[in-house]
This record gives structure tokens, sequence and C-alpha cells, in this order.
């Protein structure tokens, strides 16, 4: 009887101090991800020096706690004078500062094909002429279909700016110091 007893309470004591590892663990858990949300982002940014761009769909869910204005490069696959902005403008250092301090920075092809759903409105893809277009691009252009093109869309997402065309680092730090000025 006795020897049945101690088994109980073994078990008993077992079962305890499972149940409290599991709970402190989860707690801890908690704690991580809470604190690891509230470091300041929204989202991860580029470890390598680079502009870190988001998606459409990441800028629609933003909370922007931060308060930057969004900064959409609306792009197409064929559009060369896009690439050359990557490599070119999007690369020149005081771009990458100037525009990682004072925008979210959004990619978004004006013939992708996924719904977008952006402040509470899908959009979808319009099949049509050479390749189709979809059917956010000429809402955050202000139907201005010419690439590449660039939506400025204030803290709460209401349009401040489009800028179209090319632009080599000097003049699109240019137009960004129009709506940004040096404090």
């Amino acid at each position: 009887m006795r020897y049945r007893s101690f088994i109980i309470q073994n078990n008993l004591l077992k079962y305890y101090t499972m149940k409290y590892s599991i709970i402190c663990i989860l707690a801890a858990f908690t704690l991580l991800t809470i604190s690891c949300k509230s470091s300041g982002s929204e989202y991860e940014k580029s470890t390598d020096g680079s502009i870190t761009w988001i998606t459409i769909d990441q800028a629609a869910k933003l909370k922007n706690s931060e308060e930057k204005l969004y900064f959409i490069d609306v792009y197409t696959e064929w559009c060369g004078w896009c690439k050359v902005m990557d490599k070119k403008t999007f690369t020149d250092p005081e771009v990458i500062k100037q525009m990682s301090e004072k925008f979210h920075m959004i990619k978004f092809d004006a013939e992708q094909t996924d719904l977008v759903t952006w402040e509470g409105q899908e959009y979808i893809y319009k099949a049509g002429g050479r390749k189709g277009i979809h059917g956010l691009a000429p809402v955050l252009l202000n139907n201005r279909l010419s690439y590449p093109s660039f939506a400025v869309l204030d803290k709460d997402r209401n349009p401040i700016k489009t800028i179209v065309g090319y632009k080599d680092p000097n003049q699109l730090l240019s137009e960004i110091s129009k709506l940004h000025p040096t404090q």
C-alpha cells in the first residue's frame, strides 16, 4: 500500500513538473515574440545596406507605427528604364539612406495577375492589349500608365504625388526633398 502511494505521488510530481515547464516555455516564447514585434519596424529590414522593398500585400497590412510615407514603384517586367533605376538609382547610397528613413518602399508589378486588396477594395488583373493591366495600377498612378512611375502616398495612404519616368539619383532626391523638406 505504501509503495502504491509513493508511485502515485511520484507520478503526480512528474505531471506537475512537466506542466510547469510547458507553461514556462510558452510564457518565454510569448514574451520573445512580443519583444521582437515591438522593435520599431513592422517588417524585416535588409541587412546588406540596400533598400528594403516590400510587396503591396505587406504594405496593405502595415499599421505604419513609424508614420512614414509610402513610395510605390509601379513597374513592369519588360520596362528597361525600370531595370536601369533598380541598378543605378536605387543602389545609390544617398538614395538608400533618404528613402529608407522617410518611406515604406513598395514594389508593384502593374501586370501581375494576383488579386490585391488595397484600402478595403479588391483589384484584379484585366486582360487586354499586349499583356493586360492590374486594376490597382491606374488607381495608384491616377490613370497615367507610364513606366517607371512612382506613387507617393501620405502616412494614411492618401495620394500626394505621382512621379513619372526615369530619374537618376539626383533627380529622385530632388523630387523627394519637395515632399519631405530637410528639417
